[in-house]
């Protein structure tokens, strides 16, 4: 069966579909988000240093795994463990995994399909369709309905293709075009009113907040969520990877690729809410604190742009397509990932289990449509405040203490002959078994207490 699994044709084409993986809704809304709420400069910091800290070893960790099981993340943990009881664990682990992914689909599908008609709204309103334009913009049922299933079945065709003529090669398309919106659109912010004033909040930290208690469990969380650490998306990747690969350097790059997006994200969004204040938009409370944040993209923004004349339609269009293709780019991982389990499970044709899979997933969006007040939020809150973590923690466990060290560095020295000899191999090992437990487990007992 390994022989005839898809592969990734190219180092780049790795990298970057990996780096899409991560890069999403947590980067280009959570980051500039959480950073403005914060205290800007220190949590960047902080952010920058836990992501090596954390988010670089745990993702070589689920990468590795992958790549030794050759699987989807159900029998790729059952093929480190060494014993009955933990192969039946590692299977569980797998599986919740797979489900986490799949859940978390349903819930991004909604968002990405408002990112999809927010895109759309502003040239309807140019050619003058204000009724359309409203609706496109409004929350309701029918507008939710479409552009949840329109947003499914594009990430369906994508995946559909398979890995090297679907997510590989949309892959390399979208995330050079992500890094360019992103770029241009900063540039664009930054000769309005009031970004440099934002721009000095995002970049100059306050040292006395860097070891503020509520700002480093945000940062460890950003951290964690921003790689897409315990969905299994990156494990079914590493699973598509060849045995020639760099490990290490590859997760390197997926790493910094993933943050630059984050850093740049926040060049744009962090001065954006200055500029909105300069406009006379609230954006800050009394307190300080960041005024609706969940709403920042779809109330407080929008209301920035109405603020720039014509180019308002450039502007908006150009920011929530943005949207749309980071969203994309995390998207097809996240169905890939239970695409993958089932056609290795049934051995039915690939095409067919993306239809099943993907229709199936679409209609539980739906359904949370129907039933939004009622089941988004705990959709979420199941999805990525509990289960996630828990089953990176699981990850952690197996990477460090089940999987025998012997035979983690045969598997790792197959894509670098040298590695026993490196810094890296010095620490990582001790560090995944020791370390990482602990900062995933600070984790896990703050999302169950908070």
């Amino acid at each position: 069966m390994a022989q005839t699994r898809g592969q990734f044709s190219s180092r780049l084409g790795f990298v970057l579909a990996a780096a899409g993986c991560a890069v999403g809704v947590g980067n280009i809304w959570g980051f500039p988000t959480q950073a403005a709420s914060n205290g800007g400069g220190a949590f960047l910091l902080v952010y920058l240093v836990l992501i090596f800290m954390l988010g670089y070893p745990m993702l070589v960790a689920e990468l590795l795994i992958g790549r030794a099981g050759q699987a989807n993340p159900m029998k790729s943990m059952q093929s480190v463990a060494s014993s009955p009881l933990t192969r039946q664990i590692g299977a569980t682990a797998g599986i919740v995994s797979i489900l986490v992914v799949t859940l978390i689909f349903t819930f991004y599908s909604i968002i990405s399909g408002w990112f999809i008609s927010f895109t759309l709204a502003p040239a309807v309103e140019l050619v003058g369709d204000t009724e359309k334009s409203i609706w496109l913009t409004d929350f309701s049922l029918s507008r939710n309905l479409v552009f949840t299933t329109l947003f499914g079945l594009i990430t369906i065709l994508v995946v559909k293709k398979g890995i090297k003529d679907g997510i590989e090669k949309w892959s390399t398309r979208l995330m050079p075009l992500l890094f360019l919106l992103l770029i241009a659109s900063a540039i664009y912010m930054m000769t309005q009113d009031g970004a440099m004033e934002g721009l000095k909040a995002y970049l100059v930290p306050d040292f006395s907040q860097v070891f503020n208690a509520t700002l480093l469990a945000n940062a460890l969380g950003q951290t964690f969520f921003s790689l897409s650490l315990g969905s299994g998306a990156m494990m079914v990747y590493g699973s598509y990877l060849s045995k020639q690969d760099s490990v290490p350097k590859l997760a390197a790059q997926v790493t910094l690729v993933d943050t630059g997006v984050a850093f740049l994200a926040g060049l744009l969004i962090v001065p954006a809410m200055y500029v909105a204040m300069n406009q006379g938009v609230e954006i800050f409370d009394a307190n300080g604190d960041l005024i609706a944040s969940s709403n920042l993209v779809f109330k407080v923004l929008p209301a920035l742009f109405d603020t720039m004349g014509s180019a308002k339609y450039i502007v908006s269009t150009g920011f929530f397509f943005l949207l749309v293709i980071a969203a994309l780019t995390s998207s097809i991982a996240m169905l890939e990932t239970p695409v993958a389990f089932v056609c290795e499970l049934t051995r039915i044709d690939r095409s067919k289990a993306v239809w099943i899979v993907g229709l199936t997933a679409i209609g539980f969006s739906n359904l949370i449509v129907f039933n939004f007040n009622t089941l988004f939020e705990v959709i979420i809150q199941i999805s990525t405040q509990y289960a996630q973590p828990l089953s990176s923690l699981a990850v952690c466990i197996f990477a460090g203490w089940v999987w025998h060290r012997n035979k983690v560095l045969a598997e790792i020295r197959q894509g670098d002959d040298d590695i026993e000899n490196s810094l890296f191999w010095k620490i990582w090992p001790a560090y995944v078994k020791f370390v990482c437990p602990v900062l995933v487990g600070l984790l896990v007992v703050r999302s169950i207490t908070a």
